[in-house]
């Protein structure tokens, strides 16, 4: 069951790493590869043990969909309320 929630985290990371490097923020997508990394190397070595567990790979297929799905929304609503506070400044 750990798997999964290492599934979200890396999704979580990966999504992370998307917005600085995007945003050209130069030293925290650095950092936040290292993480991916040593998360990344987690997950193969798991992997690899328990290459014949299909539920194994199941249970962090679905934990990084979720992640992923939670990254995407989180990143949404927070660009609409910056959006919103730019377009309407408080007085």
């Amino acid at each position: 069951m750990f798997i999964f929630f290492v599934g979200i985290l890396e999704m979580v990371v990966i999504a992370t790493w998307t917005k600085f490097v995007s945003e050209t923020q130069i030293v925290a997508g650095g950092i936040m590869t290292v993480i991916n990394i040593m998360i990344w190397y987690y997950v193969l070595e798991n992997v690899v043990e328990q290459i014949h567990n299909l539920s194994f790979v199941a249970l962090y297929a679905a934990g990084c969909a979720l992640g992923t799905m939670a990254s995407t929304a989180y990143f949404r609503h927070a660009k609409r309320l910056q959006d919103k506070s730019v377009s309407h400044p408080a007085s």
